[in-house]
């Protein structure tokens, strides 16, 4: 039986780097180019379209590569042949276990082999795992997230983030005045940001320490915290010695 064409996507913030990309790819009768995008648009058009084979451009502004594989599920993420204009992310590539990489502008030959490594890879039923480490180990500390809202992939740093709050196995991350729900556990959420930025002031809520504004005793030994904007969170007395340990304590 005669295997469906593997399903490519090109990823790269350049539409001439794209467009070259997908001519020399369109040479192979086993690829079929689903799809290009930039950064921020990709993990979108990689869900979307089932992408089995993803050519990703490192450096782009907004997310980079890295960032564009830990948005995917690790379970289903595309075999990735990394592209870049410079030499010392080729190196980088190599010490996460890359199956390869490009050096920008992409040569015949090079692509060659570039290809039947990815093919290989395809079939061999570890390249999921292997992929899903390299992107933990990149993205220990989160820099951003990614949330849909409205139909659009929005692209949340962390220093923007005012407050995390608990919502059952998903959590919701407040940024001035809107409301960002994502699929992650508080659990989660925590120990992927900066513990000198963000601290868990009780169960259900992770606060930015660069927002908060005052800290109100109230009954029991509990404490309220006012953020900049005015919003109130509640400091458990459980956590208020871990908070003014990482915020600093007035004497």
């Amino acid at each position: 039986m005669t295997r469906a064409p593997i399903r490519v996507a090109i990823v790269d913030d350049e539409p001439l780097a794209r467009e070259s990309l997908r001519v020399l790819l369109a040479r192979d009768p086993e690829l079929a180019v689903v799809g290009d995008a930039i950064g921020v648009d990709a993990p979108a058009l990689i869900e979307r379209e089932r992408v089995e084979m993803l050519f990703l451009d490192v450096q782009m502004p907004e997310l980079d590569g890295f960032g564009v594989l830990a948005a995917l599920d690790p379970a289903t993420l595309p075999v990735t042949v990394f592209v870049t204009a410079h030499d010392r992310y080729a190196v980088r590539a190599f010490e996460v276990h890359a199956i390869d990489y490009l050096l920008k502008p992409v040569d015949d030959a090079r692509l060659a082999i570039a290809l039947a490594r990815a093919k290989q890879r395809l079939a061999d039923a570890g390249a999921t795992d292997r992929l899903a480490t390299l992107v933990d180990e990149h993205e220990r500390l989160a820099e951003r997230f990614l949330v849909r809202a409205r139909g659009r992939v929005v692209v949340v740093p962390t220093d923007e983030i005012d407050w995390i709050e608990a919502a059952d196995y998903y959590a919701t991350l407040h940024v001035e005045h809107e409301a960002h729900l994502v699929r992650q556990t508080m659990a989660e959420l925590e120990a992927s940001l900066d513990a000198r930025r963000f601290v868990r002031v009780h169960r259900g809520a992770i606060v930015n320490i660069e927002r908060v504004r005052e800290v109100r005793s109230l009954f029991h030994g509990d404490s309220e915290l006012v953020l900049a904007g005015g919003t109130r969170v509640r400091l458990s007395r459980t956590r208020r010695a871990e908070f003014e340990k990482r915020f600093g304590k007035a004497r």
